[in-house]
């Protein structure tokens, strides 16, 4: 369903509008079973713009479709030492639930392929559930693949520990 030109653009932290917008689509996000399915706290979301423009080598893209903010994907950099090059991390990739497969995903990966480009990185990396098999399909039509150094030892796995 087409509503109009889609517009992808980097977010400006310090715009009040993108600030916004990008607190509405994490909490979205967070309230999908995929990002947990709780909202995101309210200071969270008041703070979110101000603490990724603190953050060195965070950037995020927006998508506009018909004024309306209707994707999001949070970026941090990193450094591949087999390499010896920066890399980009995509930590968060959200689109709207009624704006799903309207390559609005794809859009948004190009313009995050490009500002890694331009930064000079090697590559980027992301993690997925793996039960999100929709965002699977996204992310393969956009040339990701799961990380293999050797197939013989197997894919590499996303583990966390809170402090």
């Amino acid at each position: 369903m087409d509503n109009g030109p889609l517009e992808v653009v980097l977010a400006d932290y310090g715009d009040a509008r993108h600030g916004e917008d990008l607190a509405a689509l994490m909490d979205e996000y967070a309230r999908d079973p995929y990002g947990g399915g709780d909202p995101l706290p309210e200071s969270c979301r008041s703070e979110l713009a101000g603490r990724l423009a603190e953050f060195p080598g965070a950037f995020s893209v927006l998508a506009y479709r018909a004024g309306s903010a209707v994707g999001l994907i949070n970026c941090f950099m990193g450094f591949s030492t087999f390499m010896c090059r920066p890399l980009v991390n995509i930590h968060d990739v959200i689109v709207s639930r009624g704006m799903r497969g309207e390559g609005i995903c794809g859009a948004m990966l190009e313009l995050v392929a490009r500002e890694a480009r331009r930064r000079g990185c090697v590559k980027l990396t992301m993690e997925v559930l793996e039960k999100n098999t929709p965002a699977q399909v996204a992310y393969r039509k956009s040339g990701f693949k799961p990380y293999v150094l050797d197939e013989e030892m197997g894919q590499a796995y996303f583990w966390q520990r809170y402090l």
